[in-house]
């Protein structure tokens, strides 16, 4: 029914209202009628909605709501999909959603733990190189010698996944309170090297029990194999497998002379270093002289030293 001119009524909560409260059949605006003086609804006006019953429910002492249909705070119709249950009857539970039957559909899901390397039982490739074989490699050399980017081409140019890890990244994750080697070698800067070895053999192992290859890169010395090449074998498994590139003297000083910020070191340091190298020869671990390989040469080289290793892993 039409309601009479005047003033707006309040906001009602009942159906035909919208969010903002106003009437389905309200005074049009800028009305300036005056104020009707309030007055009981005539009979065939309908209750308000405070005063409204139930639909289809008529009030009376000998049939009060049933529980299952509360009053209703307005008029308004019955959905269409609710079932008619008797009064005193149970209502039946309500189940959660069906979930979607389509398989296009993404979700959770779960990968399998990291776990500690095995030995790698793939033969290598008939065409020569590690093939489609799943491992994880070592590559062992100083400053200037390569490793980085003879690792990261080796990884690119797999035809199967194989993720790179460099230490150096790794480690200047620090970037509030670094500990900076050149400023001077401490608790500290051995401290972050530490940890940052074990974050990548923690990264190496998942990776391979996901089925994805990795070459990891850092300058272990053969004089410290407890915290160098044994800390590796315990961060990732022995089924690790370590290569050294070695270039020589010459070479890693120009090299290391074409580097900026901290990864350039002074020449006495790199001289340092590359003379604690020479340790790996007689080690029994591949050794790759790459003085006169670029890095397309040295990658394949490298993938042939560890496909040799996959048939007679080093004993390490």
């Amino acid at each position: 029914m039409q309601q009479s001119a005047g003033a707006p009524l309040p906001p009602s909560q009942g159906p035909g209202y919208g969010s903002g409260g106003w009437a389905h059949q309200g005074a049009q605006p800028g009305s300036q009628r005056p104020p009707v003086p309030s007055q009981p609804p005539a009979p065939q006006q309908p209750p308000g909605p405070h005063h409204m019953p139930a639909p289809h429910q008529p009030p009376g002492p000998h049939q009060p709501p049933g529980p299952h249909q509360p009053p209703g705070p307005g008029p308004g119709p019955a959905p269409a999909h609710a079932p008619h249950v008797p009064h005193g009857a149970p209502v039946p539970p309500q189940g959660p959603p069906a979930a979607p039957s389509s398989g296009d559909s993404t979700g959770h899901i779960k990968l399998p733990p990291g776990g500690p390397v095995p030995l790698p039982a793939s033969p290598p490739a008939p065409g020569g190189g590690t093939g489609a074989a799943t491992l994880a490699v070592l590559l062992i050399g100083p400053a200037g010698a390569g490793k980085t980017t003879v690792a990261r081409h080796w990884a690119m140019s797999r035809r199967v996944p194989t993720a790179h890890i460099s230490l150096d990244d790794v480690r200047e994750w620090v970037c509030s309170g670094f500990a900076d080697p050149q400023s001077g070698w401490n608790d500290h800067s051995e401290a972050q090297y530490r940890l940052a070895r074990r974050t990548c053999g923690f990264a190496a192992r998942n990776f391979l029990a996901n089925s994805i290859s990795c070459i990891l890169d850092d300058a272990v010395f053969p004089d410290r194999p407890v915290v160098g090449l044994g800390g590796w074998k315990r961060h990732v498994g022995p089924g690790l497998l370590p290569v050294v590139l070695l270039p020589g003297l010459e070479i890693v000083l120009e090299r290391n002379a074409e580097r900026s910020g901290n990864r350039r070191l002074s020449d006495e340091e790199v001289a340092s270093i590359h003379g604690r190298m020479a340790g790996w020869y007689g080690s029994g671990l591949p050794i790759i002289d790459n003085s006169k390989y670029d890095v397309e040469t040295t990658a394949r080289v490298l993938d042939d030293v560890l496909a040799r290793s996959l048939t007679s892993p080093p004993s390490w």
